[in-house]
């Protein structure tokens, strides 16, 4: 007993983490990296934290995903797929250079000021859907790659195209980790090519966190039912407030 309480107390704080973070992606299909990431790099190795971040993303989108099937908008997918695999090789190729945290930085601004623009635009009307180009989607896929090997927080680029597509609340909330789960697959399998799933830290936390994100993302997922669609459609929109917010901080604590 007297061994159990302090490896609890180890415990305490990044399950605590893990479980808001899935609770988030249950409620509105996104955010569990970027909250899990930030608050679990104080505690451990980013270098670590992202790729059992991305593990968890992983079963836990493809958990959302079997939930809300139905909803989920793979022609989306598809026109991101090619982008992002040039993306995650790109991404690969600059992990190992770069050193500069600004391009998080201009992430984070361009995420607030999607957010603003979602929350003070109507209610999405379903099937209205905006004509973009082919470019246009490889780009938004390009990003996606890029910043999903970089920092495994890419759910607002994704929910970002979703939005320019004019994809409902509902359909956004099936559809982001769906398509999050492809790109956290690409980057998991360059990963593991790179040797960076090599650490035994990153199997031995995974398999205490899991746990606690499955059962997160099944409430979040309940109590995303009882929350009427506009209500949804604003927790989306300050979510992507908040996140470009907490991108941007923590950039700055990397140049500090």
């Amino acid at each position: 007993m007297s061994a159990l309480i302090p490896w609890l107390m180890d415990w305490a704080y990044p399950a605590a983490v893990i479980a808001l973070g899935y609770v988030v992606l249950g409620l509105t299909g996104f955010g569990s990296a970027l909250v899990a990431v930030p608050l679990l790099a104080w505690r451990w190795p980013l270098v670590d934290v992202v790729p059992m971040v991305l593990l968890i993303d992983v079963l836990a989108s493809l958990l959302m995903g079997g939930l809300n099937l139905r909803e989920v908008r793979w022609d989306e997918a598809r026109r991101l797929l090619p982008g992002m695999v040039l993306g995650a090789l790109l991404g690969l190729w600059l992990a190992q250079r770069a050193t500069s945290a600004a391009p998080l930085i201009v992430l984070g601004a361009y995420v607030v000021w999607v957010g603003a623009q979602a929350l003070r635009a109507r209610p999405l009307v379903a099937g209205a859907a905006a004509a973009s180009p082919g470019w246009l989607g490889a780009l938004y896929g390009a990003g996606v790659g890029l910043v999903e090997i970089l920092f495994g927080t890419a759910g607002p680029l994704v929910l970002a195209w979703l939005a320019r597509q004019r994809v409902d609340a509902r359909g956004m909330r099936a559809s982001t980790p769906a398509i999050i789960m492809v790109a956290a697959l690409g980057a998991i399998a360059l990963m593991a090519v790179d040797g960076r799933l090599a650490s035994g830290a990153i199997w031995q936390r995974l398999l205490v966190l899991l746990p606690v994100a499955v059962v997160s993302v099944l409430a979040g997922h309940a109590l995303a039912h009882r929350v009427p669609t506009e209500a949804l459609r604003r927790c989306i929109c300050g979510l992507l407030i908040l996140s470009g917010a907490m991108l941007i901080l923590n950039a700055l604590r990397r140049l500090g």
